[in-house]
């Protein structure tokens, strides 16, 4: 891996950073918007659910763009609407304009996760192609895992001051990728047999384009974001109502899972991709995911459910890099475009998944995590017909 290319993926894992922390940052700040302006709680989740709405919406159609136009002019353009939405949460106390606000963030953040994912694929081989993968889902999940906690220290100043700084971030971001990123046709190390920027091979709506391998990954890109955000949007509620945990406990499991996460994702995701191969590994973590998510359903303490939230949550973050890996693998010629569908495809998870536990929730407390199981459950039998692409390198199943 030569020195540029070292350079445009730490830019990458930097910008995508920096999105996602911008996608958390508003979760403790969001009592002080609703209580300051007299907001409903209705009004506060229409404003998150627009944020996944506008990414839902806009990834699939700007993967296709940066297919066509390049990665850089999407990242950059992406980069500065991420700090025009900060900036503009800041300085307004008008509900319309938070809205606007999310929006932009939204597609701030289809321009720049897909995108930066889709460039990681075009400029490394496919042996590198894991490891950098895994290192993107790690900043991934580091800007969702650090966001509250950086937001929560900085609104002790104010409660605009984490949308300042991200707004500066931002700008600074946006503008150490201008002047250090490549342009697409500088990259001089690609796949082994891609080019840097193919031009698609088939249209999305051809039948060349649904392979099954690529109909089984997106169906468990689906699932897998639909069962995270099923299993983490009530997490708090279900283990204080049914095991009286504190709120000191469930931040300490909540910061210790972000620490093993984050050590399997940057440490131990591509030696266990080269070790096992993507398919074996992705049947482990959801036969694991779904015994554990069993398993809370039915422990009587505290430790037990410890255990098992560990075990899930390190299951579901090593679950969206392996998918991810083998998706870059299905068709080389289409990078933008399938990351910009697994956006999507995420965003509908995180839609729908907290939605559906909340509604279960009110009607039983182990009816969430019984349905998410079983999902889970279907999701382990559909891995065991999946093979690896041909595009794919040969690694064991």
């Amino acid at each position: 891996m030569t020195r540029k290319t070292k350079r445009a993926i730490f830019i990458l894992i930097f910008s995508e950073f920096l999105v996602c922390l911008g996608i958390s940052l508003v979760i403790p700040v969001m009592p002080f918007i609703k209580n300051e302006l007299h907001l409903t709680a209705t009004d506060m989740g229409i404003m998150n659910a627009l944020f996944a709405l506008a990414q839902f919406v806009a990834s699939p159609i700007i993967g296709r763009v940066s297919d066509k136009i390049g990665r850089k002019p999407v990242l950059t353009v992406g980069l500065f609407l991420y700090m025009a939405s900060e900036v503009l949460f800041a300085l307004t106390n008008q509900l319309v304009v938070f809205n606007i606000s999310r929006v932009i963030g939204g597609l701030s953040a289809a321009m720049v996760v897909p995108t930066a994912m889709a460039l990681a694929a075009d400029i490394t081989t496919r042996q590198q192609r894991a490891r950098v993968i895994g290192w993107l889902s790690a900043a991934f999940s580091g800007g969702l895992i650090l966001g509250p906690g950086i937001g929560g220290i900085l609104a002790g100043i104010s409660y605009k001051t984490p949308f300042w700084v991200a707004g500066a971030l931002g700008l600074l971001s946006a503008i150490v990728l201008i002047t250090l990123l490549p342009n697409d046709a500088e990259h001089d190390e690609a796949a082994d047999d891609a080019p840097v920027v193919a031009e698609p091979t088939a249209h999305p709506m051809t039948r060349a384009f649904w392979t099954v391998p690529i109909i089984i990954l997106f169906t468990m890109i689906l699932v897998s974001s639909f069962g995270l955000q099923g299993f983490e949007s009530i997490y708090s509620i279900y283990v204080n109502e049914v095991f009286n945990f504190s709120l000191s406990n469930i931040a300490l499991v909540l910061t210790l899972n972000g620490l093993i996460s984050l050590f399997f994702q940057v440490a131990l995701f591509d030696g266990l991709v080269r070790r096992f191969g993507e398919t074996r590994l992705i049947r482990t973590c959801f036969f694991l995911a779904a015994v554990c998510t069993i398993w809370i359903t039915q422990a009587h303490g505290k430790l037990a459910v410890i255990i098992a939230t560990l075990v899930i949550f390190t299951a579901f973050d090593l679950l969206r890099p392996a998918i991810t890996t083998l998706l870059t693998k299905a068709s080389e010629a289409n990078q933008g475009l399938i990351n910009g569908l697994n956006m999507s495809l995420t965003s509908i998870g995180n839609i729908v998944g907290p939605i559906m536990s909340g509604m279960l929730l009110d009607m039983n407390t182990h009816y969430p995590y019984l349905v998410v199981s079983v999902f889970l459950v279907i999701s382990f039998i559909m891995a065991f017909l999946l093979k690896q692409p041909k595009a794919a390198s040969r690694t064991a199943e």
